[in-house]
């Protein structure tokens, strides 16, 4: 008469525990906007700061680099130097999950969690 009621109770636990980890990713969104990463292409010619979500905070230039008032090449190196950075963020991300979820691989997982908690790429 009552099958499946126990499912009832399974829901309230999932639920709970759904809150426990909104509650770890938006701590470990705190923790990766504090942490930095640098970025650089050209052999360190450009260099770019990012936070730990991907944020960009700071570019620097090598004065010789400035020097040579080479337009063509900054523009070929700041998107390589941001990207490098964007990428390390994302890495710095996936290993901060892997120890938020245990190091269990939960397929979309990480893509679900990163949209509540604004993870890299996620403004």
């Amino acid at each position: 008469m009552f099958k499946g009621l126990e499912n009832i109770a399974n829901l309230g636990g999932l639920m709970k525990q759904a809150q426990e980890m909104s509650g770890k990713m938006k701590q470990l969104t705190e923790e990766l906007k504090a942490k930095r990463v640098v970025g650089s292409s050209g052999a360190g010619l450009v260099e770019v700061e990012a936070s730990g979500t991907g944020e960009v905070l700071a570019v620097r230039l090598d004065p010789s680099l400035v020097e040579k008032q080479d337009r063509e090449l900054l523009e070929d190196l700041l998107p390589g130097a941001i990207n490098d950075a964007q990428q390390k963020a994302k890495e710095l991300y996936a290993s901060k999950m892997q120890e938020l979820t245990g190091g269990m691989n939960i397929p979309g997982l990480g893509d679900m969690l990163g949209q509540l908690g604004d993870g890299p790429g996620q403004s």
